[in-house]
C-alpha cells in the first residue's frame, strides 16, 4: 500500500499541475477511475520513450467533452459516449478502446460495524433512494445476521461531477432496481434523491473518510488507498461477493469470445451472470479520433495505447484493476490499425 500511495500522490500532482504545451507530447483529460494506473502507464511510457503525456483527472464527462470540442488529443470514460454524443463530436468518429477492468465498490464509515458489511441490489437501491434511513432497518438487518448494527442516521454520499463511475453505479442500480431504473435512471449525471455531492473519487473518499454514518461508491483503489471499509454485494447468482481482481475478472469472462473483431466496444458488464463474479464491474475506455489530423501526434497516441494493451497491462493487478483479456487486448490492437493518419 505504501507504493500505492506514493504513485496516487504523484498522480494527483502530475494530474493537478499546469504544464506548458510545448513540454508535452500529448494531452488528454477525464475519467478519475482509472486515474491511479493511467498515471503509472504515463510515466512508464515517458521513461521508456521520452514521449510525455498530460492527463488532467476531471471526469468522464469533461473528458467526453473536451475529446468532442478537440481541446485534447484523447478522452478517458468509465461512461462510454451516446449516440447523440458521438454525433457531436467535432472530430468524426471516435472510437471506444477499453484498457482495463475495475469495480466500482459500496464504502461506508460505520465505526460500529466490524466486519464486511452485506447488501443486496434493491437494498442498495433504497438507501440512495432515502427509502432505508437507519442503520438498524430491518432490511440490512435481515442481510447481516449477528452484526451490531447501530440506530444512527444513514448519509448517503454521491458525486457533483458528471462521473463514469456515477454511471456504472447507477447502472447497477437501474438494472436491480424498477424504482431506480424508473427515476433516477442510469447516466453520468443524475439527479439524486438524498445526500452529499463530492468531487471525484476522492472527493466520495474524502466525504465517507471524514464522516461517520456515510455511505458512497467509489472506484476500489480509492477505498484501499483511503483504508475505507467496503461491502459485499450479492450477485445474480446469489452470492456474496468481495470486491476483487478475480471476481471483476469473472464479470468480465466471456466477453472477449462473444465480441467480434471490429465491434463497438460500449458493452455493459455490471450484474453479470458469472459464479464469483462482482456486479458493479466495467471496463474504462480511451476515446480516439479514427481520423487523426497531426500524423505526428496520431503516430505517437497509437503506439502508445499498444504499449498500453500489452506492457501496459502487467501493471494492472498491482493496482487493484483486472487487465484485460488477452483476446480482446488483440482484437483492440488489429482495431486501431484502422486509425487514420493524416498526412502534416
Amino acid at each position: 500500500m505504501k507504493l500505492f500511495t506514493r504513485l496516487v500522490v504523484a498522480a494527483s500532482m502530475v494530474g493537478t499541475t499546469v504544464v506548458p504545451a510545448a513540454a508535452q507530447d500529448l494531452t488528454g483529460a477525464g475519467a478519475t477511475f482509472p486515474y491511479p494506473i493511467y498515471s503509472k502507464w504515463f510515466s512508464d511510457y515517458a521513461t521508456k520513450t521520452g514521449v510525455k503525456i498530460n492527463y488532467q483527472s476531471i471526469g468522464s464527462g469533461g473528458g467526453i467533452r473536451q475529446l468532442s470540442e478537440q481541446t485534447v488529443d484523447f478522452g478517458a470514460t468509465d461512461a462510454p459516449m451516446s449516440d447523440a454524443e458521438l454525433a457531436k463530436a467535432k472530430g468524426g468518429p471516435v472510437l471506444h478502446i477499453p484498457t482495463v477492468l475495475g469495480a466500482v465498490v459500496v464504502t461506508y464509515n460505520v465505526p460500529e460495524i466490524t466486519r464486511p458489511l452485506r447488501l443486496d441490489g434493491t437494498t442498495l437501491a433504497d438507501i440512495f433512494l432515502g427509502k432505508i434511513t437507519k442503520w438498524n432497518d430491518p432490511r440490512i438487518a435481515a442481510l447481516n445476521a449477528g452484526a451490531k448494527l447501530p440506530a444512527s442516521d444513514i448519509l448517503v454520499v454521491h458525486r457533483s461531477d458528471g462521473s463514469g463511475t456515477s454511471y456504472v453505479f447507477t447502472d447497477y442500480l437501474a438494472s436491480v432496481s424498477t424504482d431506480w431504473a424508473t427515476k433516477p435512471g442510469k447516466g453520468k449525471e443524475v439527479q439524486w434523491p438524498v445526500g452529499l455531492g463530492g468531487k471525484g473519487n476522492e472527493g466520495v473518499a474524502g466525504q465517507v473518510k471524514q464522516l461517520p454514518g456515510s455511505i458512497g461508491y467509489v472506484e476500489l483503489a480509492y477505498a484501499k488507498q483511503n483504508k475505507l471499509a467496503y461491502a459485499d454485494i450479492k450477485n445474480a447468482k446469489g452470492q456474496f461477493v468481495t470486491p476483487t481482481i478475480e471476481a471483476v475478472t469473472a464479470a468480465a469472462a466471456g466477453a472477449a469470445a462473444k465480441l467480434p473483431a471490429n465491434t463497438d466496444y460500449r458493452v455493459s458488464i455490471v450484474n453479470a451472470e458469472g459464479k464469483g463474479a462482482y456486479p458493479i464491474s466495467s471496463f474504462t475506455w480511451l476515446l480516439v479520433y479514427r481520423n487523426q489530423t497531426d500524423a505526428a501526434k496520431g503516430r505517437k497516441l497509437v503506439d502508445f495505447v499498444k504499449w498500453a494493451l500489452t506492457d501496459g497491462e502487467k501493471s494492472a493487478a498491482a493496482l487493484d484493476y483486472a487487465p484485460l483479456p488477452a483476446a480482446m487486448a488483440k482484437q483492440l490492437i488489429k482495431q486501431l490499425g484502422g486509425v487514420s493518419l493524416a498526412a502534416k
